[in-house]
C-alpha cells in the first residue's frame, strides 16, 4: 500500500481540528444607541458551523469572563457528545455594570440599576437582530437563551422575564436575588426583594425554562439567622414563587446546588456543562 499523501493528511487533520474546536469571532465596538456607548461581543461558533444549518443562540453576560468559565472547552465537549450546539454571543461588561445590570425600571435601595432598561433594550433590539443578520440562527424564543452569574445572573433572569418574546431560556449562576428596595428590618428586606415581587405580581405564567445554580459557599451572610445562607435562600424562595405561578419543578425550573461551590468563575465553569446539556438537549443535525 502506498504511503498516504502528506498534503491530504494535513488537510484532513486541519478539517478535523476545526470541527473539534469551533471558531471564535470578535465583533468590536458594537454601538448601542440605547446606552450611547460601545462594547465588544465575542461570538463562539460551533465546530463545523455552516450556513446550511440553523443554530440556537445563547447570549452570555460578563463576556470578558468567559475564558475563566472555560466556555470554549465546554462547548467543544457539548458538541463532541452529539448535542445541539448553540452560537454563543458573550457581551463584555463595562465600568457601568452596576447600573446596566439589575432590574429594568426599578432601582435597588442603593440606587443601582439605573440603566438596566436601556441595557436590556440594547440586547433585544440591537444585539439579537445583529446576530440574526450575521449568523444562521433560530428566530423563536424557545431556541434563544441568556445566561449570567451574580449580578449578571439577576440581569439574565430579568431580561427573560421582561422579554419572553425574545428569550425562552435563562441560566442563572449564583444570581443576586438579594436585590431589594430597602435595608430596614430583616422582614422588610425579605419582602422588598425586587425579583420576588415581580414574580408575585405576574398574573400570567410566561413561557420560560429557567435553570438556577447556587453554591453552598457562595457567601456567609444569613440575614434571618435560619442557618441557610442568603444566596441559597433567595434563590430557593424565588423558585417557590415561580412554582406558585404555575412553573413545574424539573420541567420549567431546575435548581442545582453546588457542594462547596463558591461565588467564583471556577464554580460556574464546573456547572456550565450541565446547563448546556439542559438548555440545548437532543442530538444535533450533522452537516
Amino acid at each position: 500500500m502506498p504511503p498516504p499523501d502528506s498534503t491530504l493528511v494535513a488537510r484532513l487533520a486541519g478539517w478535523f481540528k476545526g470541527r473539534a474546536a469551533g471558531r471564535i469571532e470578535q465583533l468590536r465596538h458594537v454601538a448601542s444607541p440605547q446606552l450611547g456607548n460601545r462594547r465588544t461581543i465575542t461570538v463562539y461558533l460551533p465546530p463545523g458551523y455552516t450556513h446550511e444549518q440553523v443554530y440556537p443562540l445563547l447570549v452570555a453576560h460578563d463576556g470578558q469572563e468567559m475564558g475563566a468559565w472555560k466556555l470554549a472547552n465546554a462547548l467543544a465537549r457539548h458538541h463532541a457528545a452529539g448535542c445541539v450546539s448553540p452560537v454563543v454571543a458573550a457581551i463584555s461588561a463595562n465600568p457601568a455594570r452596576m447600573h446596566e445590570y439589575g432590574t429594568a425600571g426599578q432601582l435597588n435601595g442603593d440606587g443601582l440599576g439605573a440603566r438596566a432598561a436601556q441595557f436590556q433594550a440594547f440586547v433585544t433590539d440591537t444585539v439579537v437582530p445583529l446576530l440574526r443578520r450575521r449568523y444562521q440562527l433560530h428566530r423563536g424564543p424557545a431556541h434563544t437563551a441568556v445566561m449570567g452569574a451574580s449580578l449578571g445572573g439577576l440581569s439574565a433572569f430579568d431580561l427573560a422575564w421582561q422579554r419572553p418574546d425574545v428569550f425562552g431560556v435563562a441560566g442563572i449562576f449564583s444570581g443576586s436575588f438579594w436585590w431589594r428596595i430597602t435595608d430596614a428590618s430583616v422582614a422588610e428586606q425579605q419582602a422588598s426583594r425586587i425579583t420576588h415581587q415581580r414574580v408575585r405580581a405576574t398574573e400570567t405564567k410566561p413561557p420560560l425554562r429557567l435553570w438556577f445554580q447556587a453554591g453552598t459557599k457562595d457567601e456567609e451572610e444569613d440575614r434571618d439567622g435560619n442557618g441557610v445562607i442568603d444566596a441559597i435562600q433567595d434563590t430557593t424562595e424565588l423558585i417557590d414563587e415561580l412554582v406558585a405561578r404555575g412553573f413545574v419543578r424539573g420541567r420549567d425550573v431546575i435548581y442545582r446546588e453546588t457542594p462547596d461551590g463558591r461565588h467564583h468563575p471556577s464554580t460556574w465553569a464546573r456547572e456550565l456543562p450541565e446547563f448546556l446539556r439542559w438548555a440545548f438537549p437532543g442530538p444535533r443535525l450533522e452537516s
